[in-house]
């Protein structure tokens, strides 16, 4: 569904995915000095937020994410799919605070620990963990893990192909994390249909054109077997392609099977627009993707998207844009963290496990 919300990317690394990624890198940094995607600015800016709100106390911010993550996605693509998604199922809940970085306490079980986040990739979050070493050990405590967050996900759509984005900065991190219950009330899931997946999001403030947009996010990544085997079992879903059905039988030979496959059969390594391409041939996974070709309410959008890729970026970086402020926390609310995966005040300054906090520990660590 939308938001990734069954999709775990592959934890294997193929050679032949480290071979494609090079052009793919060294194409969106030249595209960088082109520019951004025109009409950002339309997306009001959330209070206490800023496009410059690093400039002095971290003028390398950006610098300093993107060059690790072009290092850690040539090594393996499909981290992306798993950062963009973290940053989704952080913001729906309780806002873009980063409280789905934190580990459970006494006070309950992390948000992590709720279904729709049991396959949340544990490498996103030490991708996240090291970003944090690196921008601590260049600019102290000044940038909140909801910032570095959002950072990478929006790197990861650049880095695979996606549009290059200005985002609004000065999160700061949350000092609770979610009940159980309200995670998954704010997480739509893969089985829902258009009607219910506009209702979620009008609680957000999204409307159609973001939801589709959005949904966009699943041109990468992976989904389990176990959220679309309803379309599969007891009989094929008559929305789906019979072919496409027959091959997703293959790797999903039983309902209850833990097979992952592609989100998107066509580039799934690569940010595009062919996801519409998949839903107007009836070859995607979840019913809460295939509703949005299915559903006169959204169908000309996925058309409109399928045949202008620009078009698709462009409301695709404003969705992401209303998303990234939703429930921001703001100057003396909440706080910066200096452990992603700890509250300040609870005495447990562990830290995440981070192999570039290792490497800093060793002095052999160097930036690119």
């Amino acid at each position: 569904m939308l938001f990734l919300l069954q999709t775990q990317t592959n934890s294997i690394k193929l050679n032949k995915m480290k071979t494609s990624f090079i052009p793919i890198v060294l194409t969106i940094i030249s595209s960088l000095f082109v520019g951004t995607i025109k009409g950002q600015s339309s997306v009001p800016i959330a209070p206490g937020l800023s496009y410059t709100f690093y400039s002095t106390i971290c003028p390398n911010l950006e610098s300093i994410v993107r060059n690790h993550l072009l290092q850690v996605f040539a090594n393996d693509t499909t981290q992306a799919a798993g950062l963009l998604r973290v940053h989704f199922h952080d913001c729906f809940v309780l806002g873009c605070d980063a409280s789905v970085l934190l580990d459970g306490s006494a006070s309950g079980p992390s948000e992590q620990s709720a279904i729709p986040n049991l396959t949340l990739r544990p490498e996103a979050f030490k991708i996240i963990n090291d970003l944090q070493t690196l921008i601590q050990s260049q600019c102290g405590q000044a940038v909140s893990c909801a910032d570095i967050t959002a950072l990478a996900a929006r790197d990861s759509v650049l880095l695979t192909g996606g549009p290059s984005y200005n985002i609004p900065l000065g999160r700061r991190d949350s000092l609770n994390f979610a009940t159980q219950n309200v995670t998954k009330a704010n997480l739509p899931g893969p089985t829902l249909n258009t009607t219910q997946l506009l209702n979620a999001l009008s609680t957000k403030n999204l409307s159609a054109t973001d939801l589709v947009a959005l949904s966009g996010g699943h041109t990468i990544g992976r989904g389990h077997c176990a959220s679309f085997t309803n379309r599969l079992y007891p009989a094929r879903d008559p929305t789906m392609d019979q072919t496409f059905y027959n091959n997703l039988k293959l790797t999903c030979p039983a309902s209850n099977t833990t097979n992952t496959t592609h989100n998107d059969i066509r580039t799934p390594n690569i940010f595009d627009n062919k996801y519409y391409v998949n839903l107007m041939n009836r070859q995607t996974l979840f019913t809460s993707d295939q509703t949005l070709y299915t559903d006169s309410r959204t169908k000309d959008i996925v058309t409109s998207f399928a045949i202008n890729q620009t078009l698709f970026f462009e409301k695709f970086v404003e969705g992401m844009l209303k998303m990234g402020q939703l429930g921001v926390l703001t100057g003396t609310q909440g706080e910066i963290r200096t452990n992603c995966s700890a509250m300040n005040n609870n005495g447990n300054n562990l830290g995440g496990w981070s192999i570039v906090e290792e490497d800093l520990r060793e002095g052999i660590w160097s930036q690119s």
